[in-house]
Order: structure tokens, then sequence, then C-alpha cells
């Protein structure tokens, strides 16, 4: 298949993950705070294992094929991590958004926008590097790496999808808004992914920069927004339980696939 289509698709896959996962929530079901942060904590340590095993360690790989070094490879890679660290940052410094528990952020024309609508933003910038690191991993042309890739943000989309909806629920919108925004906040992600493998498919040379530039845009998420909400409760050893089956489970689903 086409890398870019293959990519897009593989966008289109987790955002339905988030769409499923924001069910319940129509339908009347709740999930207990003790509940929500050990589901993020997964999320997290899903979202860590696909950052190293499927995107920085064939970043690197990627790297030395192309500069016949290992110490230039892990340069590149530090640099294309902190790049896409620095992108997320400015994107979180900048767009006008708000999050459940710590209130507005961003740029100042936060107080013109509707509050469901700063909430929309805040997901958005979550979810643009989860589609992004899809696109990049089936633009590079292996389909195993995109496939678990996809896999493992489809898998932890479904409970961040669900905590999602049901805090939107918790400030007062209606069941049906809930899903209907909590959905439509899933399309960053084929939008993400679009862009991501077609940069790298364009030219082999921006590959590693794109895996590495994706692995830090969704390392920074990793700590700047879901670690501190999960330790926000009181619930950190279990988020911490969470974060390490996540981890295990992306790191066997990643070296299974690609045996």
């Amino acid at each position: 298949m086409d890398p870019i289509l293959a990519g897009t698709l593989g966008g289109f896959i987790a955002a339905l993950a988030t769409a499923l996962g924001a069910l319940p929530a129509l339908i009347g079901k709740s999930m207990s705070q003790r509940m929500t942060d050990t589901m993020l904590g997964f999320a997290a340590g899903v979202m860590l294992s696909a950052s190293y095993f499927s995107l920085i360690i064939p970043g690197i790989d990627a790297a030395e094929g192309l500069y016949g070094s290992v110490t230039i490879a892990s340069l590149v890679a530090g640099c294309g991590i902190l790049l896409g660290a620095g992108f997320v940052a400015l994107l979180n410094a900048t767009i006008p958004h708000e999050h459940f528990k710590t209130g507005p952020e961003g740029g100042a024309d936060s107080a013109r926008l509707a509050r469901i609508w700063l909430f929309v933003l805040a997901i958005a910038i979550h979810n643009f590097p989860e589609g992004l690191s899809i696109g990049v991993a089936f633009g590079g042309g292996n389909q195993t790496n995109g496939l678990s890739v996809m896999t493992g943000i489809s898998l932890q989309d479904i409970p961040e999808g669900l905590a999602v909806a049901v805090a939107l629920v918790g400030l007062g919108y209606s069941r049906l808004k809930c899903f209907i925004v909590t959905a439509l906040t899933g399309l960053v992600e084929p939008i993400g992914a679009f862009i991501g493998s077609a940069a790298v498919t364009v030219s082999s040379s921006l590959l590693p920069w794109g895996l590495t530039f994706a692995a830090g845009a969704m390392l920074y998420i990793i700590s700047h927004e879901i670690l501190p909400e999960t330790h926000r409760n009181g619930h950190q050893n279990r988020a911490t339980a969470g974060l390490l089956i996540g981890l295990v489970l992306m790191m066997v689903l990643d070296v299974a696939l690609a045996a």
C-alpha cells in the first residue's frame, strides 16, 4: 500500500478508537477517578514504549544508514527529539486552550472562545503528535513498524477518549455533545498522519528526523500533560502500574509484529 495512504488510514483508525472510547459516556457510563488515572497511566506507558521502540530506535538506525556513524546518528536523534518536544511546547504556549484541572493556558485570546472549544484545542494539541507518529512510521516504508505504532496509539486512545468524554460530562455538557466533541478531536490524528507520512516519503533523508521528531513530541505530551494529571489525585501507585503495563504490552506488541 502507498505509505501516505497507509499512514492516513492508520490515523483514521486511531481517530475511530477515540470515538469508540467515548461511547460509554454517551450511554451514561462513568469512570472513577482512580480508574481514569490508571487508564491514563496505561496510555502514557504505551506512548513511552512506542516513542522508543517504534520511533527513536528505528530513527537512529535510519540515521546510521544515511550518515555511516553511530555518533552522528545519535546526535541527529537527539536533535530530532528536542525539535519535536519544542514544537509541541510552542503550540502549547501560543494556542489558547484549557485543561480540566489546571485551567486556561496558551494565547491571550482564550477569553474570547467558548470553554468547550478551549478543551477541544487542548485535546487537539495532544492528539496531533500521535497522528504524526503513525504517519511517520508508515511513511518510512516499514509497514510492520507503522502497524505497531498505529495499534499502540489506538489502544491508548480508547481509555483516553473515555476519560475526555467523562470529564466533559462532568463539566455539565450534554452526553451527546461530549461524545461528538471527543470523536471530532480524534480527526486531528489523520491530519497529523498525512503530514508525517507525506514529509518522510518526499525524501528518505527526512526519515530519521521525522521519526525522532514524532517521538519528542509524544515525550513532551507524556511528561507535560499525562503524568502530572495521573499523579494529581493521589492515585500515583495505580497510575504507575498502568504505565508499566502499557509499556510492556506495547514492547511485546512491537517485537511480536517485527518477528
